[in-house]
């Protein structure tokens, strides 16, 4: 296949009044090309495709299009004309079929004006999809997406014959659809071929390379100083400056990218008695549907839960209850005496315009102390950011700050609802690591498959009829049992007769239950115990807990084999006792096993 040239950016820089957000970035798209944008919040991604899409132009540099190439872009802030929806999509039926998938299906005849942000986004994105456009940009396409309309997506980016320029916060997305990666730090543009993966190593090398240069650097300035040092005291006197000059070098630290280092906030997370939160027989409708039913739950110390379903079927609302900002129509929900919450919604809390970042954290009654500078470095705010005004924060760093401002509260029980949308890859990877070895009760709702593999352990998915089903595993769990049945979205409202079947992602490859798990996909529940709810859960809960002490003990094991080196007696010892606690673990992991199907059946 032929390969045009579509679009040429060359040497374009945009200016702000503290920086330049973009800096000499040249960038070549051909016919063939699938490039995906990744960058921390206000880096210029957004900015990079409005000036690709030719609605926005640089301060300096040119932007060169093809003869005739015609170019459709989903904004971020894209409005919608007025009419139906499916006047402002097309009509025929491929139109419909994709509203439909975008889950838009029951609102073609609503009109655009009357439509939520969420739902006016998926109405851009059929739009920009259903156009036969040679380039198609697309910024942020999977927000306000569920999972099954994620998948519907990535299938068809996959089979798109045109060229795609991408912004996503979607790894799966990114390492399945693109073929290189534009990567946006400190107004410079880094340019990696293939996909999430190959971005990742090549950022990684380049970072190593500058390491080394520093050292290079800071070795010859090292030497110099010392040569100044030892010179006489009449020439020393004339080289202070010289002098002043190599030891600033020797001192200097390189600019670190905003999106490296871990994420360690700090903070004192409050205890959690035993107990934490409790659901019993909660239901919720809106107007005369119901939205769930019947739903028992127990939080505990230390839970990981994820709320799933199709847009529409009430995690949101589930999240509400959860939090008590919403009574249930029936039911009651319960809090432990130590129970400290944050809740990050999908709006987020009001920010004053006018307040600097560091005050936003204080809240302007008290001077900020190191822990707030702290908190707001681990999450990319440097000093001269905390000083900044809200208003200069573009709309990624205001959600970031948002969520740093809850985290500020030490909170012990965290609800996050939607956290990945407007949030960059950096961001999500930091929070990731945070909750990794937080000790608080986590609950979340999100379509980000990659952050559900790596924060939750169970899962409760709505099926938008009035039924819960939990799910033990998460979503790795829900993921495998839908490839059997081949199905996403048809999934969602199966019935809750099926077994909990579970598959593990690598990045949760600590988790060996899950490898078990996936060799019994499809295993029925012949019968009932007849035992109570409460009953399995706490059983299950206890083997999971049991899992995690054995894994670790293993983990222990396996060092001190390596520690042991040639001596046979402890080599010996070592031995006997890794091949017992493996057993135990196996017997354990079989359990779990039961037990899980057994509380899927009931």
């Amino acid at each position: 296949m032929l390969r045009v040239i579509l679009i040429d950016v060359d040497a374009v820089t945009v200016t702000r009044p503290d920086r330049d957000l973009l800096r000499d970035v040249s960038l070549t798209i051909d016919s063939g090309d699938r490039i995906g944008v990744v960058g921390i919040n206000g880096t210029g991604k957004s900015t990079l495709l409005r000036i690709m899409a030719g609605t926005l132009e640089p301060d300096q540099g040119t932007v060169r299009r093809g003869s005739g190439t015609t170019v459709a872009v989903l904004d971020q802030a894209a409005p919608l004309p007025a009419g139906t929806v499916l006047e402002a999509v097309g009509t025929g039926w491929e139109a419909e079929s994709i509203l439909d998938r975008l889950g838009m299906g029951a609102k073609l005849d609503a009109r655009t004006e009357e439509l939520s942000g969420g739902e006016a986004r998926r109405v851009a994105l059929a739009a920009t999809l259903l156009s036969d456009a040679d380039l198609v940009i697309l910024d942020e396409p999977t927000n306000h997406l569920d999972i099954a309309a994620i998948h519907w997506l990535e299938e068809r980016l996959v089979h798109h014959r045109g060229g795609l320029v991408l912004v996503s916060h979607d790894r799966h997305l990114l390492d399945r659809v693109v073929t290189r990666m534009v990567e946006l730090d400190r107004g410079r543009a880094y340019l990696h071929t293939g996909g999430y993966d190959g971005y990742l190593a090549g950022r990684a090398e380049r970072e190593a390379q500058q390491a080394r240069q520093d050292d290079v650097r800071k070795n010859l300035a090292r030497s110099e100083l010392a040569w100044l040092r030892r010179g006489a005291p009449a020439r020393t006197s004339k080289a202070k400056a010289h002098i002043s000059r190599a030891v600033d070098v020797v001192e200097y630290k390189a600019p670190v990218a905003a999106r490296s280092g871990e994420l360690d906030l700090h903070t004192a997370v409050p205890r959690l008695g035993d107990k934490v939160i409790e659901l019993h027989g909660v239901g919720h409708r809106h107007d005369e549907r119901w939205l769930f039913r019947n739903l028992d739950l127990i939080l505990g110390k230390g839970d990981r839960l994820g709320i799933m379903g199709l847009n529409g079927s009430g995690k949101s609302t589930l999240l509400d209850v959860i939090a008590k900002r919403i009574e249930p129509v029936e039911g009651r929900v319960d809090y432990g005496p130590t129970v400290q919450l944050g809740y990050h919604d999908q709006i987020g809390m009001t920010l004053d315009p006018e307040q600097r970042v560091r005050e936003s954290v204080t809240g302007g009654t008290r001077e900020a102390d190191w822990r707030d500078k702290a908190l707001l470095e681990r999450f990319w705010f440097d000093d001269d950011v905390q000083w900044a005004p809200i208003r200069q924060l573009s709309g990624g760093e205001r959600r970031r700050l948002q969520l740093v401002l809850v985290l500020a509260e030490h909170p012990n029980v965290l609800l996050l609802d939607e956290p990945t949308n407007d949030l960059d890859l950096d961001t999500l990877r930091a929070l990731e690591d945070f909750l990794e070895d937080w000790p608080g009760t986590l609950v979340v709702v999100s379509h980000d498959r990659a952050f559900l593999e790596r924060t939750v352990e169970d899962a409760i998915v709505l099926d938008g009829q009035g039924r819960a089903r939990r799910h033990p595993g998460g979503y790795g769990a829900w993921e495998q049992e839908q490839r059997v049945r081949g199905s996403h979205r048809r999934a969602f409202s199966a019935s809750a007769d099926a077994a909990a079947n579970t598959t593990s992602r690598p990045d949760r490859g600590k988790n060996r239950v899950a490898e078990k798990v996936a060799e019994k996909v499809a295993e029925k529940v012949k019968g009932s115990s007849g035992r109570s709810v409460s009953t399995i859960r706490h059983e299950l809960k206890e083997a999971e807990k049991t899992i995690a002490r054995l894994e670790k003990r293993m983990a222990a094991l396996h060092d001190d084999l390596v520690g042991a080196g040639a001596d046979h007696a402890a080599l010996r010892r070592l031995g006997d006792e890794l091949g017992a606690t493996q057993a135990e673990l196996a017997g354990v992991e079989d359990r779990w096993l039961e037990l899980g199907a057994e509380l899927e059946d009931r």
